[in-house]
C-alpha cells in the first residue's frame, strides 16, 4: 500500500567525472517504468525528478498511467523542461509532487524559483501539498 519512488532522469553523481563515474544514465529512462505501471496497476509510482533529458517521455507516462506520479526534486524550478511547466499547468496538475532534494537545494531556494515559475495559481497548491496528501490517502 506504499507508493514506490523511483530515480528518473539525469544524476548529478559522477557527473563531469571520467566516464561518469561508472553511473548509465540509461537505466533512469522512466520509459522503463511504463512496463511496471501496466503489469502492477495498484502500484503507486513516483518519477522521481524531472527526466532530463527524457521528459517528454515521463509526461506521457505519467497522464497515460492513473498510478504514476512526477515528483520534482532535484532541479531547480528555474531549469524544469517547458513541456513540464505547460504540461503541468493542465493534464499534470494532479501528478506533480513537491519536492526539493534538501540540502543540495533548500526548500527556501526552491520555493523562491517556484514562484516565477509560469503555473496557474489555481494549480500550485495541489503541487505543493494537495497532491501528496491525494498519493498517500490522507485527506486534509
Amino acid at each position: 500500500g506504499l507508493p514506490c519512488i523511483f530515480h528518473t532522469g539525469q544524476n548529478g553523481m559522477g557527473a563531469g567525472l571520467p566516464g561518469g563515474r561508472g553511473i548509465k544514465l540509461r537505466y533512469s529512462n522512466p520509459l522503463l517504468l511504463d512496463d511496471v505501471a501496466a503489469d502492477f496497476p495498484n502500484l503507486v509510482i513516483i518519477m522521481a525528478h524531472p527526466s532530463v533529458p527524457w521528459q517528454d517521455e515521463a509526461n506521457s507516462i505519467a497522464t497515460h498511467k492513473a498510478n504514476v506520479y512526477i515528483d520534482l526534486s532535484g532541479w531547480s524550478p528555474k531549469y524544469f523542461p517547458s513541456s513540464l511547466v505547460k504540461m503541468g499547468n493542465n493534464v499534470l496538475s494532479r501528478k506533480l509532487l513537491f519536492g526539493t532534494d534538501f540540502p543540495l537545494i533548500t526548500p527556501e531556494k526552491w520555493l523562491g524559483a517556484f514562484a516565477e515559475l509560469e503555473l496557474k495559481d489555481s494549480v500550485k497548491p495541489g503541487i505543493l501539498k494537495g497532491n501528496a496528501l491525494r498519493v498517500l490517502g490522507i485527506e486534509e
